[in-house]
């Protein structure tokens, strides 16, 4: 009989945390383990910041919870103004909820709603990538195009359509490096007329590439290309910042780097860096104002709008502020991209080491001059995981990210308050992880 009454994660059995300052977490027996995964890509500020915990108890004493059907709270007021003013939007409109599962159903919605407003009623059907991830629950999986998580549930999904992955190391354009772009709008374009264009609600993807493709830099012009097909033809874009927003690529949100205005911003992890559960769904005010006149819209959680959440992901945000967390993960993600590239070059084990800030992909293939991956069945991934934390050193996996069964990526995204000598230790036990494998 299992010693523990909690259903947890993990098939073996977890060390037990007991404290975690910075970027470092110790566990019952005293071993500290270097956080190079920010838990999953979630701690930009790191672990253990008294402010926050200050002000969260703050909170807490004053006013711990009201439902948001009933009352607006000071708290929320501040913090959605404070967003509201760094996302790439127009009179932005931030609905607050608990994660970046949630974030994603109540975009969805907001599409949805947005479209009947307008009185265009047969817009239900949602676009996303092939290589993809958006969430764990019933349509933010359906969203997502991570097999190994949709596998079991497939016949609960299948509402999605899909247009290619995009990924300059396994980019599927003939003719790549040329073209790109284009090609990319070109199957949008495709998949829109197939569909009907009066048929299709909103286009989602993430602005770089999250878990399933492993921090992919889309290539020069994709976005405005792809703006270009959406606007063309009514369907609302929805920008993907659960893992890249709040500073993690080296600018307040993904977005940026391309000049990018979606309908629809979805964030999560890092706005509250893993001090209370937060994700935001956050409308253009346009979008907000057609779902207000068509009736509002038609949603709701227990522990949305809350008070607590909401000062702590002020008090994140000027952390942010404070430390220059953003100029940093510019800075310290360029030292530790060029360390890990410079490091595991002569490594036959690694295809491809990418990235934007902190937020860095080391992809492992089983053939470098083919990008042949490693079968399934050699879980190469676990086995990196499991001599990287006997090192003390903490990694964010993912599987089956070239076809669906196969393909191996580590991901790499510490709090952005890392440190030189960080970096060093990151490099020097990535490299003794991988050293003697394949």
């Amino acid at each position: 009989m299992s010693e523990t009454s909690v259903f947890t994660r993990s098939r073996t059995p977890p060390p037990l945390a007991v404290k975690a300052a910075g970027a470092w977490i110790t566990d019952a027996e005293g071993k500290q383990y270097l956080d190079a995964a920010g838990g999953a890509i979630a701690s930009p500020i790191g672990h253990g910041d008294p402010a926050i915990a200050a002000a969260m108890a703050a909170q807490a004493e004053t006013l711990e919870w009201v439902h948001a059907s009933a009352f607006t709270t000071g708290p929320v007021e501040e913090y959605a103004a404070a967003v509201a003013g760094l996302v790439p939007m127009d009179d932005a409109r931030v609905y607050p909820v608990s994660g970046g599962s949630e974030a994603i159903e109540t975009a969805l919605k907001m599409a949805r709603a947005y479209h009947l407003a307008r009185g265009e009623a047969d817009r239900s059907i949602v676009i996303a990538r092939g290589s993809s991830y958006h969430g764990n629950t019933r349509g933010a999986l359906d969203v997502s195009g991570r097999d190994p998580l949709r596998r079991p549930y497939e016949p609960w999904l299948g509402q999605t359509m899909r247009v290619p992955t995009v990924s300059e190391y396994r980019c599927p354009n003939p003719d790549h490096p040329n073209g790109c772009a284009i090609f990319h709008a070109e199957r949008l374009e495709e998949a829109i007329a197939q569909a009907g264009p009066d048929r299709i609600a909103a286009f989602v993807a993430e602005p770089i590439g999250g878990a399933t493709s492993g921090a992919a830099v889309p290539p020069a012009g994709y976005w405005e290309e792809v703006v270009r097909v959406c606007r063309r033809h009514g369907v609302l874009i929805v920008a993907d910042e659960v893992m890249t927003g709040f500073g993690r690529t080296g600018e307040w949100f993904g977005s940026d780097h391309f000049g990018l205005r979606p309908d629809l911003l979805v964030s999560a992890k890092g706005a509250s860096s893993g001090y209370w559960p937060l994700g935001l769904a956050i409308a253009d005010g346009s979008v907000h104002s057609a779902i207000e006149e068509g009736g509002g819209l038609i949603h709701g959680f227990t522990w949305s709008h809350h008070p607590v959440g909401a000062v702590v992901g002020l008090a994140v945000l000027q952390r942010i502020i404070e430390m220059r967390l953003v100029d940093r993960a510019r800075t310290q993600g360029d030292k530790l991209l060029g360390c890990l590239q410079m490091a595991l070059s002569g490594n036959a084990l690694v295809g491809d080491v990418r990235g934007l800030g902190l937020l860095i992909c080391v992809e492992l293939v089983r053939d470098r001059d083919t990008k042949q991956p490693y079968p399934r069945s050699a879980r190469i991934t676990e086995q990196v995981l499991e001599r990287a934390l006997e090192l003390g050193l903490l990694l964010y996996p993912s599987t089956g990210t070239v076809d669906g069964t196969d393909g191996d990526l580590l991901l790499i995204g510490p709090p952005l308050t890392l440190v030189d000598d960080e970096i060093d230790l990151i490099v020097d036990r990535l490299v003794a992880a991988l050293s003697g494998m394949g």
